[in-house]
Order: structure tokens, then C-alpha cells, then sequence
């Protein structure tokens, strides 16, 4: 039997997908995987690497109940010991979470059993849950050179490896950007995240009913709604003179990005690492709110490199994205400079990086 890996992972895409994509690189490598998760993992269960897959108790603390905290921290303390009794049970060498708190519970037991322990941090600020383990864990593994928030302590535990990212972008990064010909046809290529974004529906057909009808009718659009707001979209692209596909989903993403001229999204941290690896440009729309302020800092990793605006949501009015895709229809070169851009902060290989960090901690086990 091979050395066991147990990757512990947040069930949504943002922290699957990496975790997905190092399980793969450890399993060509001969090293046996268990995945911990929780109940959002959903048909992903289906396609993980992983010889078993265990849903362990989780939750995340909100600071707005107090009573919810406390729900929280009894169901996060029935995952830790929950973990526990895993860890007896299966000895793996190397513990990895990868962000969310469902990860807290098996990280935190691994590293109080005295097991070696990694942390992967996707954003360019540390999430609360990797915030907290930090300070237990062997090594902090990032995506971006410089990460925000982390403890001062932890610092000297970082290590940077990139955002490990799927099999289909690796594929999709080794189609060359070909650059929107002089009067030609501009693919535009518009998504929220794997759950959508409403914003991007109401502001992205406005934004082509203000543009002349010779630019209009240059533009192909290809753009995901949520099911809510799909008619609406259809019919007002309907409405313009322009060739749009419309759909709640795609599964091809990387390869639609691969094909696109400009893409227009949120700036998640998957988004983020795949926009660099295949190398196209964007305009970046960072979801407002968020406590970290995570998006806008996965945002500002490509936008200070000339690869992408950033634009906030407050700005991102039909007036100023129609103004942007105005810019670049005059101007194709100045997409070509930012594909090359996005290009070169690219980490195609951060799965077989972090594998080699993994591989290094788990020989450190007692």
C-alpha cells in the first residue's frame, strides 16, 4: 500500500477544485486519497480521485447570532472528534485542508495527533478558518506571492505553490490567445461563479443596447444566467443586433475562456488562478460585501499587472462597461498585451508543486 493523503475540503467548487486537482497528481504518483467534505459536494463526489469520501459534521460561526455561534461550535466539536476517531482509523501520513470550516475539524485533530499538516490558501486574503490554523499547521501553502492576513507567526510556514487547477484548463492553456482582428469579430465570453451573479444579467445587455450598431454586430456573446434571469437576458439580447448563446451552466468553461477575446466575471479565486493559466484578458467585477474583501484582492493580483480591470460593483454601470468594450473594439492590441500579461502570472504547474510539498511533509511524520 502506497502513503495515504487526506485532503479535507469545503464542499463547494472554490476549494474542490483545487483539492480535486491535487488528488489527481497524487494518484498518478501512487499515493492513496481521502477526501473529508461535507454535504454540498454533491455530484463532484462522482468524479474526485479519492478511494473514500467522509462527510463529517461542519458549520460555519456567524458573528451576527449568538446562539447560531454556538450551535456551530457544538457541531464543529462533534467534527473534531469525529475527525479524530478517522485518523486513528485510517494513519494518514499529511493532513491538507484546503479553506472553508469544514476543514478545521480533521486539520486541527492532525495537528494536535502530532500528523503533519497543510493548509492551501486559494485568495490573495486568508480565509477565518485558515486564519485559525495557521498556528497549528506545518506549512501555509499560497496562491499569490504576497497574502493578506496572515498571522505574523505563520508567516515563516509559507510557501508558495499557485492554485492547483483541473486537467480542462491545462487543456484549454495550450490554445494560444489569437487576438481579435482589426473591424473583426470580438468574443465576449460573461459569468458570476459557479453560482452565477444577477449583476452581470442586468448590466450586460444594457451595456450592448448603448453600443453603435457596427460595434454591436462585431460582438459574439456567450454569457451564463441564473435560471431566474435567463429569459430576461435572452429577450433583451434578442432585442440587438448581436449572435449571444445564453445558459445557466456551462461545463466547458475553461474551454470557452480558451476561446474568448475578453471575459468579463467575478474574481474568485478559481476564476482568478484560470483567467492567468490560459492567459486571456478581463474585466473583473469582485463580489461587494464579502468580510475579506477576498475577490478584490484575487482581482488586484492581475489588475496591477495590466492583465484585467478591475472594476467594483459600484462602477460596473451599463454606461462604463459599455465605454470599456468600446475601448477595446477600437483597440485590439491593448487586449493582446493584457492576454500576455495574464499569461505570465500564470502557475500551470502549482497541483505538481504542491504534490511536491506534500510529498516532503508527510516524510516528516513521527
Amino acid at each position: 500500500m502506497g502513503s495515504l493523503v487526506m485532503i479535507a475540503a469545503g464542499g463547494t467548487g472554490g476549494h474542490l477544485f483545487p483539492a480535486q486537482a491535487l488528488a489527481s497528481v497524487l494518484q498518478v504518483r501512487g499515493v492513496r486519497v481521502i477526501l473529508v467534505t461535507d454535504e454540498r459536494i454533491g455530484a463532484l463526489a462522482e468524479t474526485f480521485p479519492a478511494e473514500r469520501i467522509v462527510s463529517l459534521p461542519s458549520a460555519t460561526p456567524s458573528r451576527r447570532s449568538p446562539l447560531k455561534v454556538i450551535r456551530a461550535v457544538i457541531k464543529l466539536s462533534r467534527g473534531f472528534f469525529a475527525a479524530r476517531r478517522l485518523i486513528r482509523e485510517t494513519k494518514p501520513d499529511i493532513v491538507i485542508g484546503f479553506g472553508g470550516y469544514p476543514t478545521v475539524p480533521p486539520v486541527l485533530a492532525a495537528a494536535l495527533m502530532g500528523a503533519p499538516t497543510i493548509v492551501h490558501e486559494q485568495n490573495g486574503v486568508i480565509g477565518r478558518a485558515n486564519r485559525f490554523l495557521a498556528r497549528y499547521v506545518t506549512k501555509l501553502a499560497t496562491s499569490v506571492p504576497e497574502l493578506q492576513g496572515a498571522p505574523d507567526k505563520a508567516r515563516a510556514k509559507i510557501a508558495l505553490t499557485g492554485n492547483p487547477v483541473r486537467a480542462e484548463v491545462l487543456e484549454a492553456a495550450a490554445i494560444p490567445y489569437a487576438p481579435p482582428a482589426p473591424g473583426g469579430e470580438l468574443r465576449l465570453l460573461v459569468f458570476g461563479g459557479s453560482q452565477g451573479a444577477r449583476v452581470m444579467s442586468d448590466v450586460v445587455p444594457q451595456a450592448l443596447g448603448l453600443l453603435s450598431p457596427d460595434d454591436l454586430a462585431r460582438i459574439r456573446l456567450v454569457q451564463q444566467a441564473r435560471g431566474e434571469d435567463e429569459t430576461r437576458v435572452r429577450e433583451a439580447c434578442a432585442g440587438l443586433p448581436v449572435e449571444a448563446e445564453v445558459a445557466p451552466f456551462f461545463a466547458d468553461l475553461p474551454a470557452r475562456i480558451a476561446r474568448a477575446h475578453l471575459v468579463v466575471s467575478r474574481s474568485g479565486a478559481s476564476t482568478v488562478s484560470e483567467l492567468a493559466v490560459i492567459g486571456r484578458p478581463s474585466i473583473l467585477v469582485p463580489l461587494p460585501g464579502a468580510l475579506d474583501q477576498d475577490q478584490a484582492a484575487n482581482a488586484q493580483s492581475l489588475a496591477r499587472i495590466d492583465a484585467a480591470l478591475l472594476l467594483p460593483q459600484s462602477e460596473f454601470t451599463p454606461e462604463r462597461l459599455a465605454k470599456e468594450l468600446k475601448a477595446r473594439l477600437d483597440d485590439p492590441e491593448r487586449l493582446t498585451k493584457a492576454a500576455a500579461a495574464a499569461k505570465s502570472a500564470g502557475i500551470p504547474d502549482a497541483a505538481e508543486k504542491l504534490a511536491d510539498l506534500v510529498v516532503a511533509c508527510a516524510q516528516t511524520r513521527p
